[in-house]
């Protein structure tokens, strides 16, 4: 029995081994889990579909699996009828010519941009599964509309990278200029890498798959949208006095108030009142996609790097359900136990930096969201208040939008309806 990777979910169609659980000779029963995944931002269990002795594993730690491939070999424990069971899994291995090792030699043809035959070349599955890519790779397809069965992978079974999709599109560069005026046709060049090691002792380190994710994702954001972050200061005095006055007894419940459930519920009103923030551009129609629901991404701060799983329907919990879900929700997420499906499906996104001690900052807007709320750490500074200066509890807002779907006084307004919730916090409730 193969154990192969599973539809993973909706439109996930690869992952990274994140622990391998079991080993060569080792006895396991069916549900048992064998291993586990790394899908974009979540890490998930994979179970055994069956029981039996592990006689083979087909990847390891840190190795990109495509939906559908080979992760570990199961056999019976008994010796007789075992060789039977090995070539039939040896003859389905050789019908498919994905699995097949590129040699050296072909790796150093493929990689040579001048030998690229884009038009000579189509992957075939009997499997009928896509070609291995990794998600990055399969997005960067999708947004230039390329084919990957067009494209020759050059890595381990036939899997292809994003040096093999750069130089199909050089391949593809190539024969368009061919046909081109010799004077139309312009010089290209290579980037160089830099030797540092020229200037002092350096060390090197791998960027971790999360870290690649993250960066992708940061990069597709901020070239595609543009940015506008409208900065602004809100008196958290008198919430400031809410949460010492009610956190006791919060505490007695097992529930920390933070600032945050404050700010969710702020965010929610406004949201309501402005519904252009809780939105998507559909860039394919050319539509605005208005939602109905409230699901908040908090961003969190782990060694992983920054992860957003989403607390949904906001709009429909108390203060104190909020306290805890977003406590719950926060130590899962930095333990790593978060499910792919609780990092969908956000309808904006709060950034709070103010634990770390951070203060005004221009978050980047977590695509297709249209807008995303940054937050500070509060301060003591002095306020004129009726005629008299006192020291206020002042926290720092900035909030970025895509203006393409909507302008500068949109925001200002959505600000003024955040800021006047905050300064005027109804004590009510606190006490639901």
């Amino acid at each position: 029995m193969d154990v192969r990777v599973p539809r993973l979910a909706e439109g996930v169609e690869s992952a990274t081994v994140a622990n391998i659980l079991v080993s060569p000779g080792d006895r396991i029963e069916k549900d048992q889990v064998i291993l586990e995944l790394e899908t974009e931002k979540a890490v998930g269990p994979i179970p055994s579909p069956g029981s039996g002795e592990v006689s083979k594993i087909h990847v390891k730690q840190g190795d990109e699996v495509a939906v559908g491939q080979v992760l570990i070999t199961l056999a019976e424990r008994a010796v007789v009828g075992k060789a039977p069971q090995a070539e039939k899994t040896e003859r389905r291995a050789g019908d498919r010519k994905t699995v097949r090792q590129v040699t050296p030699q072909e790796r150093e043809e493929l990689s040579a941009p001048e030998k690229v035959r884009p038009d000579q070349y189509q992957y075939e599955s009997k499997s009928g599964f896509a070609p291995p890519a990794s998600p990055s790779v399969r997005r960067i397809a999708r947004e230039l509309d390329i084919d990957l069965t067009r494209v020759r992978g050059t890595e381990a079974g036939g899997r292809i990278t994003v040096g093999d999709l750069r130089a199909y599109i050089q391949a593809l560069q190539r024969a368009a200029l061919a046909s081109r005026p010799a004077a139309e046709k312009a010089p290209k060049t290579t980037p160089a890498s830099t030797d540092f090691s020229r200037w002092g002792t350096i060390h090197k380190k791998p960027i971790s798959s999360v870290r690649r994710t993250i960066g992708q994702r940061m990069y597709d954001s901020w070239s595609t949208i543009p940015h506008v972050t409208q900065f602004e200061e809100v008196d958290v005095t008198h919430v400031t006095r809410l949460r010492k006055e009610y956190g006791p007894a919060f505490e007695e419940k097992g529930k920390h108030l933070t600032l945050t459930p404050f700010v969710l519920k702020a965010v929610v009103a406004a949201l309501k009142k402005y519904p252009i923030f809780n939105s998507s551009l559909d860039e394919t129609t050319g539509e605005i996609v208005y939602k109905e629901y409230y699901h908040i991404g908090i961003a969190v701060d782990t060694e992983a790097g920054l992860i957003v799983p989403v607390l949904r329907d906001v709009d429909k919990k108390s203060l104190a359900n909020l306290s805890a879900e977003l406590n719950d929700l926060v130590e899962k997420t930095r333990q790593r136990k978060v499910s792919l499906e609780q990092l969908q499906g956000g309808s904006f996104t709060i950034s709070n930096q103010g634990g770390i001690g951070g203060g005004h900052f221009t978050p980047i807007i977590n695509k297709p969201e249209v807008a995303v709320l940054g937050i500070g750490r509060a301060s003591s500074k002095p306020i004129a208040k009726d005629g008299k200066v006192e020291a206020r509890a002042i926290l720092p807002l900035c909030l970025s939008y895509d203006h393409r779907v909507m302008d500068g006084a949109d925001a200002v307004r959505f600000m003024l309806e955040v800021i006047g919730m905050l300064e005027n916090f109804p004590e009510q409730e606190l006490k639901g």
